[in-house]
């Protein structure tokens, strides 16, 4: 198939998103004194507590301990506790046997390893940290260790599956991370062990996410030490490096910050940023990340509580940054850092807690009339474009094309299918228009039978997909990536995708048509569904593939929904508003 706009959507958010950098950049550098800087703090905080969302009340923890090892020189203790309803959390927790008073404490987050806490590396740093004198409590994150369902065969999958069935209700997914990591500080804080005064957290890669979520949020944390996460924004969607569903805040880019506000947010408390010179989150986004937060931090006159460390190996919490955690730990709480006196690596079964039941997800709450201001608002339309500028291509095996300009550097591929004799150099609109939007591309639609038929490849799709039909609906393709951009933004990409459908209607109504008939399949169904509802010139709509509620596109692309669609209405409800302007022809048997 030919995809000769396959770089389309990504240099289109490239574009924007470095002019935000830049000015983010300017506006950060143009702070000179305490004073401006503790206002942009400030608002920092206040709009990360917004990418976030409102948070859930505090519910009991319910702490349960199901077992107990003793080891040379500490002990560790199998416990669970429940962050919100219907949501349990598995952890250990490592306790040094010399515990004859407080003893400062880190809270440990998991990266993407499906054996959670369990695996060698975060066994190795809790031990690290215990023989040091740390009390350290290490959970597993959602769909890993104990609390991996057996239908996930990949955790990364897993929470990409779990963060689009909460985008269907308006929430994301990094905040319940974030929500599991707060209950787990105060799991921690309960104990008697601990010193409320001495406690950080750190975390590699998820953990790292986790940590850098958590910080700005809970000034009980008294220094952080996140690893192998650290890089801009941009330096992630320049890389084309898809990052997982709990990584894309939204709105924090539209709002104007960056990754290092996380850590601007806390100043002037000490935090170490790690990395790793081959990770693929590029190091020049760490060091400027790095760079960044120092010259923050010396407007409070605190420069030397910022420390980073670039490790020598790719991805990974190796034995190189824990050692450099350890001892920022050790320096901070004025304790000597020891070399542990033996790593030994327990097995999964020695370390299982017990078996969670499955998430709890939030009830669908919608079934209201979808009213056209309030789709606007969901949809987070752009601004109107009454009649677009379009170009003539060349054709293509007989088929006339246009290039539909419906926002800048954004073009949509009209396709004119079976207009025999026509001239296929200019545009010629008939009264009557039968318009279709395909599942993926109109190059592989079948041709119309009896009629001339406008088949519109949007944004992302057909001529433009970043990537061939079977790399596209991959849970974390390049087509994920950019939905995941769309949201830091604020936006939404199956809204844009939606506008460019209104924008191709808007040109075929200016060029003579006065009804259109539209038809859409599987992901142009969707769509084709919301444009039916906000032109009034579609006079009937054809619908196949059609799922049979919103909650089935959770398994689908990522695009395949507006977020926070079934905390208002759903497909049914969507269809009765259109009355017998609608036509269903198959209903899809579960996802896209």
């Amino acid at each position: 198939m030919n995809r000769p706009y396959q770089q389309l959507v990504g240099n289109y958010l490239v574009e924007r998103v470095r002019t935000l950098h830049c000015d983010r950049a300017a506006r950060l550098h143009a702070l000179r004194t305490r004073r401006e800087a503790e206002h942009y703090q400030t608002e920092v905080r206040h709009k990360i507590a917004a990418a976030f969302g409102k948070l859930p009340a505090r519910t009991p923890l319910n702490p349960l301990t199901t077992g107990h090892i003793t080891r040379r020189g500490y002990h560790i203790e199998k416990v669970a506790f429940t962050s919100r309803p219907g949501c349990q959390v598995t952890a250990n927790l490592y306790v040094p046997a010399q515990c004859n008073r407080p003893l400062p404490a880190i809270l440990v987050g998991c990266g993407h390893a499906r054996d959670g806490k369990t695996h060698p590396r975060y066994q190795e740093a809790c031990q690290r940290l215990v023989q040091a004198g740390f009390v350290t409590l290490i959970f597993d994150p959602f769909s890993q260790g104990d609390r991996n369902q057996p239908y996930h065969a990949n955790c990364v999958h897993a929470h990409s599956q779990l963060g689009k069935q909460l985008e269907l209700h308006g929430e994301f997914f990094g905040a319940w991370r974030m929500w599991d990591s707060r209950r787990a500080l105060d799991y921690l804080l309960s104990r008697p062990e601990v010193d409320p005064q001495q406690v950080g957290m750190t975390g590699n890669s998820g953990g790292g996410t986790d940590t850098t979520w958590l910080w700005p949020q809970d000034d009980r944390l008294r220094m952080a030490a996140p690893s192998c996460f650290l890089t801009t924004f941009l330096h992630n969607l320049e890389n084309e490096l898809p990052s997982d569903a709990e990584q894309y805040p939204p709105g924090i880019l539209g709002a104007g910050l960056e990754l290092a506000d996380f850590f601007i947010a806390r100043a002037p408390a000490p935090v170490l940023l790690l990395g790793q010179k081959y990770d693929f989150f590029d190091r020049r986004g760490f060091q400027e990340i790095g760079a960044e937060v120092k010259r923050f931090y010396r407007l409070f006159g605190a420069e030397h509580n910022v420390h980073t460390f670039l490790g020598k190996h790719p991805h990974g919490f190796y034995p190189d940054v824990q050692q450099a955690m350890v001892k920022f730990f050790c320096r901070q709480t004025g304790r000597r850092p020891v070399r542990p006196a033996r790593i030994v690596v327990e097995t999964a079964a020695t370390l299982h807690v017990l078996t969670p039941q499955p998430i709890q997800l939030p009830a669908v709450t919608g079934h209201r009339r979808l009213t056209k201001a309030r789709l606007v608002r969901l949809l987070r339309l752009p601004a109107r474009v009454a009649r677009p500028h379009y170009r003539i291509l060349r054709p293509q095996a007989g088929v006339a094309r246009y290039a539909v300009e419906t926002e800048t550097n954004i073009r949509v591929i009209l396709r004119k299918v079976g207009a025999k004799g026509e001239p296929l150099e200019s545009l010629n609109v008939e009264e009557i228009v039968h318009l279709h939007v395909p599942h993926f591309a109109a190059e592989t639609e079948p041709r119309p039978r009896r009629h001339p038929q406008y088949v519109v490849d949007l944004r992302g799709l057909g001529e433009s997909a970043p990537e061939a039909e079977q790399d596209f609906f991959n849970p974390v393709g390049l087509d994920y990536m950019h939905h995941g951009f769309h949201l830091l933004l604020g936006e939404s990409y199956f809204g844009r995708r939606v506008h460019d459908l209104v924008t191709v209607l808007n040109l075929l109504v200016a060029e003579g048509a006065r009804e259109v008939h539209l038809s859409g399949r599987g992901q142009g169904a969707l769509l084709a569904l919301f444009a039916a509802r906000l032109h009034p010139h579609v006079k009937h709509t054809t619908l196949a593939q059609l799922p049979r509620s919103f909650s089935d596109c959770a398994g689908g692309p990522a695009a395949g929904f507006p977020r926070g669609i079934l905390a208002v209405t759903d497909i049914p409800d969507c269809l009765r508003s259109l009355g017998r302007a609608v036509t269903v022809r198959a209903t899809a048997k579960s996802h896209l």
